[in-house]
Formats: structure tokens, C-alpha cells, sequence
């Protein structure tokens, strides 16, 4: 049963915040809940009307200010999605009327006139479509392209994604703003005590290497622990591999390297971790080694730098934006230059060390408070010309 809210004469914003989930926020949730959780503090005059899918956690009520409304139904399936969008918000939309509809998880409302600001993420679904199974395929070619053309602007997390956005959709280039993303307050570098407790916790004692992110083709953890097998068999040392993350899709493969690896014993999978102890597992690590083919900004990035911890990345897409000169950038593809990254941080301290200082330059780009400042910036402009 749909909740709806009288409404005032206040300024009113409705948001999509079907990804806001207790215990799941990765990515686009993640993006939601910190830029929401600030724009929403810092404007107690407008009425924000949170649009979820399901039953709700309070956590996610930031204040007095905020309206949450449950339209059903659950919007986990191509044909669900139409039916929540389509019907269910256009239907919302058109009784309240609000100034704004925010939709942080890239679709759009095309049955409205209510004005809308979109965050793309990223065109992954373009670029490689045999990760994507057929019937959402399919409606992420038809729709996506008439959502980026619908919204009156449209958000995104890095200058490469932007691009990509502009080429593909042909969208004006002033019609999108870079918003980058942040890291949680939460990751900080850590003392040695701290770090020799982790260490005792999770790879008896010793130096670990780090990969943080759900499990699936595009991330490549497949290339990531086929080269730490060749680091080990290179150096002989007692350096672990921890992975933090759920698995999301098509991991098999990944189990099936891992069981044929020679140093396999020395790769731990940890699942999900919560954000306080995966901030203190990040700050241990000897280095981040992220090597997707592919992302639209790549928030671990930058909760190593956050940590003090140098980062390993790929030099494709929007990764060597995200890590810049912090970061030792290599092909993803190629599992010698990875391994060969490794092998050099471990052996050259002063590399680590001086990545570890650029980092803290770089990470003047990159927090939440930016992110919600410009996001809001962005949502102004709409509101503004209305």
C-alpha cells in the first residue's frame, strides 16, 4: 500500500532512494545515502520526499524534513522497474507535484513533467554487454539513452564517464556536471598497533595485499589472483592477498583459478565487510590493488589514499582520474604488470612512500561534503530555471 504525504507550500524534492538498504550500501547506494544524509541537513526549508521500494530502515530518516514514502512494487526486474518508474512514481509525482525528482541510480521517470536531475554512474552496461543478461540488456539499450535525453540534467561521478555519456547519448556537454564521489569518514591511517592486530586477525602477522569490491567478471579478480600467484612464485614471500566483497555474478571462473593457484592458501575471501572494520583492514594493507576493466569512478581508490595505503589501478577508464599521479597505473589485462607492480612496491619503500605523500594531494579532490555541495549545485540549476 502506497504512503503518500499531504504536501505544503514548502519546496518539495522527491527522491529515488530505492538502493538505500541496510547492510548493502555499495556504489550508487553509497552515493545516495552520504550526498542525501548532507544536502538534506544543510536545507531543513525543503520538504524531501524519500521514494523507496520496499520497507525502509530509519537509518536512513536524516531528519524532521524528510517524507518517506513505499510505492510498490519491489523494482528488482526489467518488468518491475517499468511498472515502479512508469506507473507507481509518475502516478506519485503527478498527485504531489514536486519541484524536483532526484533519481541517484541512473533511470528516469519518462511519464512526468516534473523536472528531473539524473546520476549516471557509468555506461558499463554499453561497453560490455555479455555481463549483463538478456531481458535487462535489453532494457538498458531501449531506456537509458530516453532517460538521459528526459532529465533536465544529468550527474556524473567522473570527467571519463561524462565523456562517455556525451558520446554515446549525445547529450550537450553543459548539460552534465562532474560530481565525484568521496570516502567515508571512517578511513583513516591507523597506528601500528592496530595494524598488527589486523594482520594478527586475518593473515597470521604478516603483509597483505588488498582488493575491495564485489565479485564479478568486470572487476577482474581473476587476472588480479592469477598475478599474485606470479608475484609469489617471484619473490618467495609470505605476502597474503585478502578479498573484500560479496559475490555478485559469473564468479565460478573465479573459484576455479583460486583452486588451481599454487599460492592459493596465501588468498583469503572475506565477503562483506562492514564499513568500520573494512576501514581498519584498508588502513593495515601494504598497498590497494584495484584493477577493473572498467569504472565510472572507483570509490576504493579512494578509501586507500584515505588510509595512507598506495594504490595499484588500471590505467583504463576513469581509474587513473580517481588515483592520478598517486597511483602506479598498469593494463588489467595483463597479469605480468601487475605482478610486476607488486613486486616493485614491495621492493622500492621509497616509491611506497612517495605515493603515499601524493596521495594526500590528491585526496583534496575527492569527500562527500564536495559531493553533496555539487550535486545540490546541480539540482539548483534545475530549480532555478523552473
Amino acid at each position: 500500500m502506497n504512503k503518500i504525504y499531504r504536501v505544503g507550500d514548502k519546496k518539495k524534492i522527491a527522491v529515488n532512494t530505492r538502493f538505500l538498504i541496510k547492510n548493502r550500501l555499495e556504489g550508487i547506494g553509497l552515493f545516495t545515502y552520504e550526498s542525501l544524509k548532507r544536502i538534506t541537513k544543510a536545507h531543513p526549508e525543503i520538504d524531501f520526499y524519500f521514494l523507496f521500494d520496499r520497507k525502509f530502515d530509519e537509518e536512513f530518516i536524516f531528519g524532521d524534513n524528510i517524507k518517506p514514502v513505499v510505492l510498490f512494487p519491489q523494482a528488482r526486474h526489467p518488468f518491475l522497474w517499468y511498472w515502479w518508474f512508469e506507473i507507481s512514481v509518475a502516478r506519485w509525482l503527478k498527485k504531489n507535484n514536486p519541484n524536483l525528482f532526484l533519481s541517484t541510480d541512473g533511470y528516469a521517470c519518462l511519464n512526468t513533467d516534473v523536472p528531473q536531475v539524473l546520476v549516471i554512474h557509468d555506461l558499463a552496461y554499453e561497453h560490455y554487454k555479455e555481463h549483463v543478461y538478456g531481458l535487462a540488456r535489453s532494457y538498458y539499450r531501449y531506456f537509458m539513452p530516453k532517460f538521459a535525453q528526459k532529465a533536465q540534467r544529468i550527474a556524473t561521478v567522473s570527467k571519463f564517464s561524462k565523456n562517455d555519456i556525451i558520446q554515446r547519448y549525445h547529450i550537450p556537454a553543459d548539460k552534465i556536471d562532474v560530481v565525484y564521489n568521496g570516502a567515508k569518514e571512517v578511513y583513516q591511517p591507523v597506528g601500528d598497533e592496530i595494524k598488527k592486530a589486523v594482520r594478527g586477525r586475518y593473515t597470521e602477522g604478516e603483509d597483505y595485499f588488498l582488493y575491495v569490491g564485489s565479485i564479478h567478471p568486470r572487476k577482474n579478480v581473476k587476472t588480479l589472483l592469477l598475478a599474485f600467484d606470479e608475484f609469489k612464485k617471484q619473490t618467495k614471500s609470505d605476502f597474503k592477498l585478502l578479498i573484500v566483497g560479496r559475490k555478485a555474478w559469473d564468479f565460478n571462473e573465479v573459484e576455479k583459478v583460486h583452486s588451481q593457484m599454487q599460492f592459493g592458501n596465501d588468498v583469503k575471501f572475506l565477503g562483506h565487510m562492514e564499513p568500520e572494520e573494512l576501514a581498519q583492514i584498508t588502513a593495515s594493507a601494504y598497498a590497494m590493488v584495484y584493477v577493473s576493466l572498467f569504472e565510472g569512478f572507483g570509490i576504493p581508490i579512494v578509501e586507500a589514499m584515505s588510509c595512507g595505503v598506495p594504490v595499484i589501478t588500471s590505467n583504463v577508464t576513469s581509474m587513473p582520474e580517481a588515483a592520478g599521479d598517486a597511483g602506479l597505473w598498469v593494463d588489467p589485462l595483463s597479469g605480468s604488470e601487475i605482478s610486476a607492480a607488486m613486486k616493485r612496491l614491495v621492493e622500492d619503500k621509497s616509491l611506497r612512500e612517495d605515493l603515499i605523500s601524493k596521495g594526500r594531494i590528491q585526496l583534496k579532490k575527492f569527500s562527500w561534503d564536495l559531493t553533496a555541495e555539487k550535486l545540490w549545485a546541480c539540482c539548483e540549476k534545475v530549480m532555478n530555471a523552473r
